[in-house]
């Protein structure tokens, strides 16, 4: 309801001013102005994780309003917290605290700003309360004495300017230096037990732990549970857990990547332990900088504990703060604190994964101690650059991809033994070339972009990472390798047995090699652990039934990933496959017109097929082939389908049958150019190209590979690769045959002493 046009409401009111500000000022200026901006950022963000809102901030005040009583005192007490760490670092003259009251009462709105009695007495309590705490009204300790496990303190009635009736005002006992008077809990205490509390304190107090005195006023507000029935997910039969994002306190927002990396490596620690379920870093990172509730989080991602934390970096110094909260009961499991130099960040992720695995009795077996136990770099100039370049690789964009390179190869220079890094710029030369056409505006050719890869992961391996063996089942994939694709799967799945992206790598090597409904147990249960699953996971589970011939099932996941992400070519070409096969021509026609949309995407699309669906299955191959025929997708020069089937592979005398001492004519698929490939006897080899120039170089074979060096294309670096025979060549190899031979890119369909012919399928 308005009245005389302002509306009029009952909210819960925050507010806050700098005790000793005009000190503060006098003795300097700068510094405090700089100190209050900074205190108020975090203040704000503190106020926007518990669901409020800024009103004002005049002056050296805060003003914000809550919903809800619970939220406005939990974000309080959390400010208070926090400001008493950031405190802790300055000298004693130069700490800024703020004097906090929260109010429930009615007030007047008019464009986004409150007025009334409810403001002034919550300015009034807050006027009463010592700096670094928080004082509430009685109105508000109604609503929270009986939810919030703190203790109270008494501070009687208080007179309010202009209010003719004492306000009751209570002192919240969670902050370092509070002496209570007259203590009331939110749970009635035995004489006993307090006598027992009492004494407790006593003696913290004389042996002067600074960690007990902090785990004693520093507890967090009790949270309110999460419901196990309406978890979206049923609850895994061990103990499941999620990391969400820790929180920047850091005075410079660019730290962002150092607290993401401190995250994701907590994540991947707990991944290397058999008897956890961790959900995904993709699913907890969607709460990043978001006001959630541990019950929210828990009850949409289906799991019984949650971990969160903070991070705070500064020059050479670092502080996290974590702890591990029961959702279901609401309860903090424990809560630590660790302050120290940059050096020490390792031993606290030691010490914070130590920590879950006691506090929720799980058992590690002995590779699970020896994984844990070993770090990726000891280096921390190192591992800063790393999670630098990681942060770009995370965008994956190939702007990203090439803003990312230069830190990983920092990081290996520093650090030469650095797997993971390694790994990393293997990663990123692999997908930036394989998904965006090569990095070529910034100088890295697709086929030099993918022996780039190639070359790094072999140094990652003496060092080997979940995420190198990952790579290395991609690319062996990508080769028609199926069995050494399943195998170095498994090895990734071994090391992080929770790493979502290594299971679902694991589910695509089984489907590709021919047991799609093993490989969709794998797929659906890598999207368990990560709810928020990407287009991807439901075009590989799309895949599966694909695999299976079960297309009814197919489409709706493939269309669905479609929709999530309309640029990711695979998804669209195999659903168009699939609308053809079951006769839906209308909707294969519209999938067309979405395909010829993306003019660069269209012209490679046989490469892309070649590329994308290395199934060792014959029939598979026929029904993708048939279907992208049918649908009516390019099918003349330079646009051809090819079938690499696994009894079409030549060995390597087959290999230098065909190819040595004789011409060879290839054209690179998907763009029509290509050149003439001449190899003597003893390896010398040529090349003149159609419209680039010559070059020389060496051949060989290797474990039934064809392998090449040049003098200058791609740089000379030595890549390898299998040769297959097209379909109705075997098994009989003649002077004229056509061969295919994947590269790391660009696919070859090569003549024997033979002219340009019309090709075929």
């Amino acid at each position: 309801m308005t009245q005389n046009g302002y509306k009029r409401k009952l909210t819960a009111i925050l507010s806050a001013d700098v005790k000793e500000y005009s000190r503060l000022m006098r003795e300097d200026e700068e510094e405090t102005i700089r100190t209050l901006t900074t205190y108020r950022g975090t203040m704000t963000t503190l106020v926007q994780r518990y669901r409020g809102r800024v009103v004002d901030t005049p002056g050296d005040n805060l003003l914000a309003e809550f919903a809800s009583v619970v939220d406005a005192v939990n974000s309080a007490v959390e400010i208070q917290r926090e400001l008493a760490e950031r405190n802790a670092d300055l000298p004693a003259q130069r700490r800024m605290e703020f004097r906090i009251g929260v109010n429930l009462g009615d007030v007047a709105e008019e464009d986004d700003r409150i007025y009334g009695d409810g403001v002034n007495i919550a300015a009034r309590v807050e006027s009463i309360c010592e700096g670094g705490g928080v004082c509430i009204s009685g109105s508000a300790y109604e609503q929270v004495v009986h939810k919030l496990e703190l203790e109270y303190e008494d501070l009687a009635e208080h007179e309010v300017k202009n209010l003719s009736t004492p306000v009751k005002v209570y002192r919240i006992l969670s902050y370092p230096g509070a002496a209570a008077h007259q203590v009331i809990r939110a749970k009635k205490d035995t004489g006993r037990t307090w006598r027992n509390r009492v004494l407790a304190i006593a003696v913290i107090l004389l042996v002067g732990s600074a960690v007990g005195i902090w785990q004693f006023y520093m507890r967090r507000p009790s949270i309110e549970p999460a419901s196990v029935k309406e978890m979206a997910y049923p609850l895994p039969d061990k103990s499941s857990i999620a990391v969400l994002p820790f929180a920047n306190m850091s005075e410079d927002p660019n730290q962002e990547y150092f607290c993401d990396g401190i995250t994701e490596d907590l994540i991947t620690d707990l991944s290397k332990i058999s008897d956890l379920f961790v959900i995904a870093r993709n699913s907890t990172f969607v709460y990043k900088g978001k006001p959630v509730k541990i019950k929210q989080v828990a009850e949409e991602l289906g799991v019984r504990y949650v971990l969160e934390g903070s991070v705070r970096k500064a020059a050479n110094q670092v502080r996290i703060t974590a702890q591990l909260i029961d959702a279901t009961t609401g309860h903090h499991l424990w809560a630590e604190r660790y302050t120290g130099i940059m050096n020490d960040v390792f031993a606290y992720q030691d010490k914070i994964t130590q920590k879950i695995v006691d506090a929720l009795a799980v058992k590690l077996n002995v590779d699970e101690k020896v994984q844990l136990a070993h770090k990726d770099t000891n280096n921390i100039a190192a591992y800063d650059l790393f999670l630098k370049g990681w942060q770009h690789y995370l965008r994956w964009t190939p702007e990203d991809f090439f803003k990312a390179i230069p830190f990983f190869e920092k990081a290996v220079q520093i650090d030469p033994s650095y797997g993971r890094a390694y790994a990393a710029l293997a990663a990123t030369y692999w997908h930036g070339s394989m998904y965006y056409q090569g990095l070529n505006k910034y100088g890295v050719s697709i086929e030099e972009g993918l022996i780039l890869a190639r070359e790094y992961l072999e140094s990652a391996m003496t060092n080997p990472t979940s995420l190198a063996h990952y790579l290395a089942s991609e690319i062996n994939l990508h080769h028609y390798q199926w069995q050494e694709a399943r195998l170095e799967a498994e090895r990734a799945f071994a090391l992080e047995p929770n790493n979502a992206i290594s299971i679902l790598q694991m589910g695509r090597a089984l489907t590709m090699i021919g047991n799609p409904i093993k490989g969709l147990d794998f797929i659906q249960k890598a999207m368990r652990m990560d709810p928020h699953y990407p287009a991807r996971a439901l075009y590989l589970q799309g895949l599966a039934y694909f695999g299976m011939a079960d297309f009814e099932k197919a489409i709706p996941l493939f269309e669905r990933s479609n929709q999530l992400n309309p640029e990711m070519l695979e998804t669209a070409m195999i659903l168009t496959t699939t609308y053809t096969i079951l006769d839906r021509d209308s909707d294969a026609r519209r999938m067309v017109v979405q395909l010829h949309s993306n003019n660069t995407a269209f012209m490679w699309l046989p490469m892309h097929v070649v590329r994308y669906y290395p199934f060792k299955d014959p029939q598979i191959v026929d029904r993708l082939v048939s279907g992208l025929l049918k649908s009516g997708l390019p099918t003349s020069p330079p646009y051809t389908y090819y079938k690499i089937l696994d009894e079409n592979r030549l060995t390597g005398d087959q290999i230098r049958k065909l190819v040595f001492g004789r011409k060879v004519i290839g054209i690179e698929v998907g763009v029509g150019t290509g050149g003439l490939f001449e190899r003597s006897l003893d390896g010398k080899a040529n090349f003149r190209g159609f419209i680039t120039g010559s070059d020389n170089g060496k051949s060989w074979i290797e474990n039934d590979l064809l392998c090449d060096q040049w003098q200058e294309r791609y740089n000379g670096h030595k890549i390898c690769y299998p040769v297959f025979a097209t379909p109705k060549v075997l098994p009989r190899i003649r002077m004229s045959t056509s061969i295919l031979i994947p590269g790391g890119s660009l696919h070859f369909r090569c003549w024997i002493n033979a002219g340009l012919a019309k090709l075929s399928p």
